[in-house]
């Protein structure tokens, strides 16, 4: 993927096991509305500062997707996770101080729940959050009207997003399983091989 300001979309969210449906489902939104997903897990080097990476990203991408929905400790006696809403500001920051196109910078903020956020992170309630309810549906559905309304673009409808997304992630494990894909190797596929999976099959549909 290269580095096309007008067309990447940096994505903000959790890594985690629970969240990696949604994850699937946001890069598949993205690729079939004819963006291009930015995230931290697409560059696997370990002489890279993870900071620097994510900081090259949000300058190199006029749109971001924040998903903040995982703030809450792991587990009982964990402390907060800050990477979420820390990566938020400096993706808001970059918009509000930079010049050019920095300052033409677009952002959605997704949440678990609708004003969930305010008991952390307040001083955005000014902002357009949408709430997701951790259903993999309602995020493309949130994610596609978003894009529609900021590019403009005649895109397909939700509901086809999520039919395709669905009908492509069969398609997935029997193209995995046929090349001899274990389910562990599906499962902990790097998001590079998940993104080139996506774009193929596009190709071709």
């Amino acid at each position: 993927m290269g580095d096309n300001f007008e067309r990447n979309i940096f994505i903000n969210c959790p890594f985690d096991s629970d969240y990696k449906p949604l994850l699937r489902a946001l890069i598949f939104t993205i690729l079939i509305c004819g963006l291009e997903p930015r995230i931290a897990l697409e560059r696997d080097d370990c002489g890279e500062e993870r900071i620097d990476k994510i900081k090259d990203l949000i300058k190199n991408s006029k749109y971001s997707i924040h998903d903040i929905s995982r703030m809450e400790p792991l587990k009982k006696g964990d402390l907060p996770r800050f990477n979420l809403p820390f990566e938020l500001g400096l993706d808001m920051g970059c918009r509000t101080y930079g010049e050019g196109r920095l300052a033409t910078k677009k952002s959605l903020i997704l949440e678990k729940e609708l004003h969930r956020f305010r008991a952390v992170i307040s001083d955005i309630s000014g902002n357009d959050i949408r709430a997701h309810n951790s259903d993999v549906k309602e995020l493309i559905r949130n994610t596609r009207n978003w894009l529609r309304t900021i590019t403009n673009a005649n895109l397909h409808s939700a509901g086809h997003i999520w039919n395709s997304f669905n009908i492509f992630s069969i398609h997935l494990i029997e193209k995995c399983r046929k090349e001899e894909f274990e389910d562990k190797d599906i499962e902990e596929m790097p998001i590079s091989e998940y993104i080139y999976f996506i774009i193929e099959w596009l190709k071709k549909d």
